[in-house]
């Protein structure tokens, strides 16, 4: 069972791990949660054949008054190294 990333935005500052967990319980098998930082977003691992279910019914969810941005994580782009002229 293949596990893939989603991208959950617009979340409120405080939003723990465990809150995070408790909103996708319900689609699976959680195999890990990132928040990052202070920025107000994070990524949730699920089995893959739940992630439409989930970002379903989790984008647009309100919690703690911001609305959920949630779908499917973009690979992170390598950015070129270099190039900066003097």
């Amino acid at each position: 069972m293949a596990n893939k990333s989603l991208y959950v935005g617009n979340m409120p500052y405080n939003t723990t791990e465990s809150d995070l967990r408790t909103l996708f319980e319900p689609f699976g098998p959680i195999s890990d949660v990132r928040i990052i930082g202070d920025k107000g977003f994070g990524f949730v691992e699920i089995p893959e054949e739940n992630m439409a279910a989930a970002i379903e019914a989790t984008n647009g969810k309100d919690m703690g008054g911001r609305t959920l941005t949630v779908n499917e994580a973009r690979p992170r782009t390598e950015r070129p190294s270099g190039g900066r002229g003097g």
